[in-house]
């Protein structure tokens, strides 16, 4: 089968790899219908960090099941599933808790030894506590669907999951820093899903910031810095915003994030730091400030949003604005590496 590989900083290909297999009876083979390159996969690409040659990529992926371990109960072969970027084994306490990334058997697709979703098919393991089924879903399911199922398999529960970590509910004012997918979801999921009365975007880009109008945010601020923290006490009568949703994870929007929540509010930070911002607590103690950090625990989303793709509350596909063949997955990367696109879909 064919999977995209990585080979050294800026250097992409898709080649020939073995076909995956059972290797325990709790695994399923998923067949790949769209796949999709994250921010995150930039980083190797872009030597922050080394990783080893050829090994797989991608976390993000959907497909129909193929062939199941004899343990597996609650899949059928057939099924169009969702499977979240990270997996767990679904028993433990933290699986229990809905804390899936915190599992002792956790794992991410694509990590060195893991099948990458950029390819053909996936072996996912533990497949009954990871892989949600879509109801009446097939790959002939329009693409612009599928692409909103592709979004639920990380950044459309990431960005929930800053959302919910900022401490948002109904009527709620937040604002976003970072208009990556992420960034933009975390709009999408404050307003249609958590109810907040008003959302504001943190975005210098005009083409995302048209996304972010369109997933509800209701007021765009394109400076950075110290522009930026006066526009925003201007929308706030001074104050600035209770619920603030980190979603780039550089030291410069951890300053912005913190400077633009009111004392006594929460940051909630989904961005992860490929660099190394530093906090001082003593500022978070006089101010009264809050700040939550995780990788989100996407299985625990996915049902609900599933849902809500399904009866249109939702549509997070908008994110993905270029699809390209697998084969062509080299340019997803050179694409996404000079923001030419948002986040770029892969068909195999």
């Amino acid at each position: 089968m064919r999977a995209a590989l990585y080979l050294d900083a800026g250097n992409v290909i898709v080649d020939d790899v073995p076909d995956p297999a059972i290797t325990a009876p709790t695994d399923a083979i998923v067949r790949v219908v769209r796949a999709c390159v994250c921010g995150s996969d930039l980083w190797a690409y872009r030597d922050t960090f080394k990783r080893p040659a050829r090994s797989r990529l991608g976390h993000e992926f959907i497909g129909i099941v193929e062939e199941l371990g004899s343990d597996v109960r609650d899949l059928a072969v057939g099924q169009l599933v969702i499977a979240p970027f990270s997996y767990a084994d679904g028993t433990c306490p933290a699986c229990k808790e809905g804390l899936y990334t915190s599992c002792p058997n956790d794992g991410t697709f694509g990590a060195p030894g893991n099948d990458g979703g950029q390819g053909e098919a996936v072996r996912v393991p533990y497949a009954d506590a990871n892989l949600v089924a879509v109801p009446d879903g097939g790959a002939d399911l329009p693409d612009a669907t599928l692409l909103s199922l592709l979004a639920l398999t990380d950044v459309m529960a990431t960005g929930m999951h800053g959302v919910e970590m900022s401490g948002a509910t109904e009527g709620s004012t937040v604002a976003v820093v970072g208009d990556g997918a992420v960034g933009l979801c975390a709009v999408l999921g404050a307003k249609r899903v958590l109810g907040a009365e008003r959302v504001i975007l943190l975005s210098s880009h005009a083409d995302r910031q048209a996304v972010g109008r369109a997933f509800g945010a209701d007021d765009i601020v394109a400076t950075r810095g110290d522009e930026a923290l006066e526009e925003v006490r201007a929308l706030t009568e001074g104050f600035g915003v209770r619920h603030v949703v980190e979603a780039v994870g550089t030291p410069s929007a951890w300053e912005t994030a913190l400077a633009i929540t009111r004392d006594g509010g929460q940051v909630g930070a989904v961005g992860v730091p490929h660099t190394t911002p530093t906090i001082e607590l003593k500022p978070l103690l006089i101010r009264n400030l809050g700040v939550r950090v995780g990788i989100a625990p996407v299985r625990k989303y996915i049902p609900d949003l599933l849902t809500r793709v399904q009866d249109g509350s939702i549509d997070p596909a908008p994110v993905f604005d270029l699809t390209l063949p697998l084969e062509q997955t080299a340019d997803a990367y050179a694409a996404m590496d000079k923001r030419e696109a948002i986040k770029v879909a892969l068909v195999p």
